[in-house]
């Protein structure tokens, strides 16, 4: 019998990503790495222990009882390698520093909130700031040094500025119950031409269900009103009175209470990346890494529906 499965972290963070992604395919782009490599490390060390971690052809995948003993250990092991990282980086300066963020949607309130009270307590001597992206250029205002990090989906080229991807989430259109568009299982442009659409107060060329859905077929909504909470929004739509184009985590719990009901925005979807803008000259002060890593390790944790980054 071995005595030495030669078990190491990389496994760990491969089962760990093969869990919150729920494919091989995702699980690779998480990592980094190819499908195919990700295949044979996996079938390499289910070699090593003479079991199989997990049912092929499930998804989201089902894990064996052998694989969730991993995953039980990957949730002990890996916070402890997190919190070790955070404290090299710590020991090798840069502990204080200035974060003052912008973001561009509420909704980026469900899981920033928990980000930062995770980076609080590694990061005591950062100070931090807010301000809403609704009544500024927020990504101009970074690039002038007004602001040191901006969360932001829609990114744009100046100089000087960079864009750390987050997680990619697809826009769901939010609709009463009752509303007839219900009927569809999924939404086509000509369909919000005699709708109400309810929109944050953004500039509507910067928003994708303008700028990727509806504008490539010169469709225009009845009518658009600006709202700034998401909640009121949702409020809005229950009532009748307009639909919304939404994240689909920022849905998440209005779905789940049966408060509305949502449909796809096209046969493919209508999928976007979140950003974390900085200046190019800060991203590789520690303490911005960090918040980095804890911002995305914390939105794969909390949010629903969410899939990592994949290079084009």
């Amino acid at each position: 019998m071995a005595t030495n499965l030669g078990l190491e972290l990389r496994h760990l963070k491969t089962l760990h990503a093969l869990r919150q992604t729920g494919s091989l395919i995702e699980a690779s782009s998480q990592l980094h790495l190819t499908q195919s490599a990700l295949s044979h490390q996996l079938k390499e060390l289910e070699g090593r222990i003479g079991m199989e971690l997990f049912i092929r052809k499930t998804r989201p995948v089902r894990f064996t009882s052998s694989g969730l003993r991993l995953l039980k250990l990957a949730d002990e092991v890996l916070p402890q390698f997190r919190l070790a990282e955070q404290d090299m980086f710590r020991l090798a300066g840069g502990e204080s520093g200035r974060l003052n963020i912008a973001i561009e949607c509420h909704s980026c309130y469900q899981w920033l909130m928990p980000t930062i009270d995770h980076y609080r307590e590694r990061w005591p001597e950062v100070e931090m700031d807010f301000a809403s992206g609704f009544n500024f250029a927020p990504l101009p205002a970074l690039s002038r040094g007004e602001l040191d990090l901006v969360v932001t989906s829609d990114p744009m080229n100046i100089a000087g500025v960079v864009y750390q991807p987050l997680f990619r989430y697809e826009m769901l259109l939010a609709l009463s119950k009752r509303h007839p568009l219900t009927s569809y299982s999924c939404i086509k442009p000509a369909h919000l031409s005699d709708q109400t659409l309810i929109i944050y107060p953004i500039e509507q060329n910067r928003l994708d269900i303008f700028n990727r859905f509806l504008d490539p077929e010169e469709i225009e909504p009845v009518g658009v009103r600006s709202v700034e909470l998401t909640l009121m929004m949702l409020q809005l739509v229950a009532s009748q009175r307009g639909v919304c184009a939404l994240p689909n985590w920022a849905l998440a719990e209005y779905l789940e209470k049966d408060q509305v009901t949502a449909r796809p925005l096209g046969e493919k979807g209508l999928w976007s990346t979140l950003y974390a803008a900085v200046r190019e000259e800060q991203q590789e002060q520690p303490y911005i890494k960090d918040f980095f890593a804890t911002a995305k390790s914390t939105c794969f944790e909390t949010l629903t529906g969410i899939l990592p980054y994949k290079k084009k």
